[in-house]
């Protein structure tokens, strides 16, 4: 059995979608043969929601230890508050007392955050240990460069500087690394335009899949809040997630494909409606709407509704597993991989998805969900076009026409799913087998 000290500065009880990456992992690792034990951050260190009934989903068995990192309220007086800079000196330190004091034949640190990453190659090395690069997002994506935190989505002078800065460190990190997975191929492929070293290191595609127990485990909560319940004689089709700058363009064809199907055929007005939630990825009560203002400006305003603040997972899983209909939305870049495809096939609800095509998730919804119920709609490179806004207005009047008696609740995954879980797994165990004889030659040389 071999060894693996995995790094999440994200971890249950925090809520953010990172939480979940070696969670889902976790379960399936002593099967391959590898023990791991979790490093992270403590409940303490978070400044956004926790959701403590995420502790339930965590392997009884698992080993997990947490440091804390520096209190944001002191760090805001010197300018930061990013949870990889407060946490970075924490985790590496214990990360460093852990490699010395017990025999782990792989270091596996992913990101987000991204800055504490850079401590690993330098941790391995001095353990004669291998060192995994995990990237659930590109560490140097769109943002700061086309993407930003401007109202129209656009690019500041902050988020340039901050990937100025980064290209240099994620180099460094990169060409020092044994291995490198990510959420999806499109991830690899853009890292390795940056940092064509990657093709000389064992690599490989690790979803993040979730898994069936999560689904058990909603259903069996407490009913919904009423500000998220709906349960008017409606085809209600639900979005859980963020709107992403890169995605505003393809929520713009999909929305304007609904005011066309309304055009063509008015019983879409009367029968459809759609709610949008978590879409500011913001707690905080006040958080902005994304969604309404597209939904006003092509005119279907009345058919939607907006609760823009997160939701804890619990709850978007209830979400989707209450649904008629659920609405998965891609982006423009090709490396988007959402964390929400994979509960959405779980909650065995009819699917509208739009997303650009070759992306991981056409892949998957082609390979797993390629029946009546799911309509797979794609866009080439140059983005949403008049013919993808066509033929939305087409699956949206087919989701009107559907009778509500027909929405299936069973599960799809037992046959389809779950076995995704296992190649992900799979995939990750073979880069840290590959990993290590990649230490092992590195070092000998």
């Amino acid at each position: 059995m071999r060894r693996v000290l995995m790094v999440s500065p994200h971890f249950p009880p925090d809520s953010s979608a990172a939480t979940h990456r070696v969670r889902l992992l976790l379960p399936h690792l002593r099967g391959l043969g590898w023990e791991p034990t979790v490093l992270t951050l403590t409940p303490e260190s978070y400044e956004g929601a926790l959701e403590p009934a995420l502790l339930a989903l965590v392997p009884a068995e698992a080993r997990v230890e947490r440091v804390a990192a520096w209190s944001p309220a002191r760090t805001r007086t010197f300018g930061f508050g990013d949870l990889g800079l407060r946490g970075w000196r924490a985790l590496r330190q214990r990360a460093q007392a852990l490699l010395q004091d017990e025999r782990f034949d792989a270091l596996f640190w992913t990101v987000y955050p991204t800055w504490p990453a850079a401590s690993g190659p330098a941790l391995a090395r001095a353990a004669g240990a291998a060192f995994v690069l995990d990237l659930q997002d590109p560490w140097v994506g769109a943002w700061g460069s086309s993407v930003g935190p401007t109202a129209d989505g656009r690019a500041d002078l902050r988020s340039r500087v901050s990937r100025a800065l980064s290209l240099p460190v994620e180099r460094r990190t990169v060409v020092a690394s044994d291995g490198i997975t990510a959420v999806s191929y499109g991830t690899i492929d853009a890292l390795a335009a940056r940092v064509p070293e990657v093709h000389g290191l064992p690599h490989a595609e690790v979803p993040l899949v979730a898994l069936e127990a999560d689904l058990a485990w909603a259903r069996s909560a407490p009913p919904l809040p009423a500000s998220l319940a709906f349960d008017t004689p409606h085809v209600h089709v639900v979005w859980v997630g963020t709107l992403l700058p890169a995605g505003r363009s393809v929520m713009r064809a999909i929305l304007d494909g609904l005011a066309l199907a309304v055009q063509r055929n008015p019983r879409v007005a009367e029968r459809v409606r759609v709610h949008f939630v978590g879409t500011s990825n913001e707690s905080r009560a006040d958080a902005p709407a994304l969604a309404m203002p597209i939904a006003q400006a092509a005119g279907v305003d009345g058919l939607v509704t907006e609760h823009a603040s997160r939701v804890e997972y619990r709850a978007a899983l209830q979400l989707l597993a209450r649904a008629d209909a659920v609405l998965l939305g891609g982006s423009t870049e090709a490396h988007y991989t959402p964390s929400r495809l994979y509960p959405a096939l779980l909650s065995g609800a009819p699917l509208l998805a739009v997303y650009r095509e070759g992306t991981h998730p056409v892949r998957v919804l082609q390979r797993v969900a390629a029946d009546a119920r799911t309509a797979l709609i794609t866009f080439g490179t140059a983005g949403p076009d008049a013919a993808l806004t066509d033929a939305l207005a087409q699956a949206w009047v087919a989701l009107a026409e559907r009778p509500l008696s027909a929405t299936p609740r069973a599960s799809i995954s037992a046959a389809r799913v779950t076995p995704l879980a296992i190649e992900a797994a799979t995939a990750l165990v073979d880069v840290l087998d590959r990993a290590c004889a990649h230490a092992a030659r590195r070092g000998a040389a």
